[in-house]
């Protein structure tokens, strides 16, 4: 999460390098080479992370009429193994990755959204609700089965989630419309990752839910703030 300047960043077809950094497809997964330095307490962060897509997903949303903002949810499902030096660390388990691409900054197009993504016992379920500023809320429910073949759902009820300690706010959908927070994994003034459990097309489940506040990314005082925690480098 480094910031670096234009000179520090390279891409060609299959790969993208950020100073030391750098993502590579190589045969059929994505291999993430991190060496970086922490912030707000140094110290380094360098090791591989391998991404294995069971499926390729070729489908984007244009998240408003206009186009300027489109999301695509990659790897519904994927395996992930870490394997870092320093801290010594490895693990694996279930995966996922999308893109987010636009003509203007997010905090142009939208004030909120929130996010959720489950492993389900045949394939896995993305749920995702936007404030929008131009256009209606926008609310989107999915199912990928084990093949990676999409199914759009009619979005469960809402639920309600309790704040961050940086009262950030939080929800998701469940079938019930009841969903509880069993671990949040990051909280910070604009954003919050969290593990939820819910009821989704009659499975309950775990989801890794995301809410981002677009207001208050955009506060001068937050933007203040990020350094501290995404260091630039000249």
């Amino acid at each position: 999460m480094t910031e670096r300047g234009r000179q520090h960043v390279s891409r060609t077809r299959d790969a993208l390098a950020i100073g030391p950094s750098s993502l590579e497809w190589r045969d059929g997964a994505l291999a993430i080479r991190i060496d970086e330095i922490s912030a707000p307490i140094p110290r380094r962060i360098r090791g591989e992370i391998i991404i294995e897509p069971r499926a390729i997903n070729e489908t984007q949303f244009m998240l408003e009429a206009q186009g300027r903002h489109v999301w695509r949810p990659i790897a519904p499902m994927a395996r992930v193994s870490l394997n870092l030096d320093a801290p010594a660390l490895k693990w694996s388990g279930h995966a996922y990755f999308d893109t987010n691409a636009g003509d203007e900054p997010l905090e142009g197009g939208f004030s909120f959204w929130t996010w959720s993504r489950a492993t389900l016992s045949d394939g896995a379920a993305i749920l995702y609700d936007a404030e929008r500023r131009r256009e209606s809320p926008l609310s989107l429910a999915m199912r990928f089965d084990a093949a990676g073949d999409l199914e759009l759902l009619e979005p469960p009820p809402r639920a309600l989630l309790p704040p961050t300690k940086w009262r950030v706010a939080r929800h998701t959908r469940a079938d019930d419309g009841a969903a509880q927070v069993l671990r949040s994994f990051e909280d910070t003034p604009f954003y919050s990752r969290s593990l939820i459990s819910g009821k989704f097309h009659g499975e309950r489940t775990d989801w890794v839910n995301e809410s981002l506040s677009l207001d208050r990314f955009a506060n001068p005082i937050v933007r203040l703030m990020l350094p501290f925690r995404m260091p630039r480098r000249a």
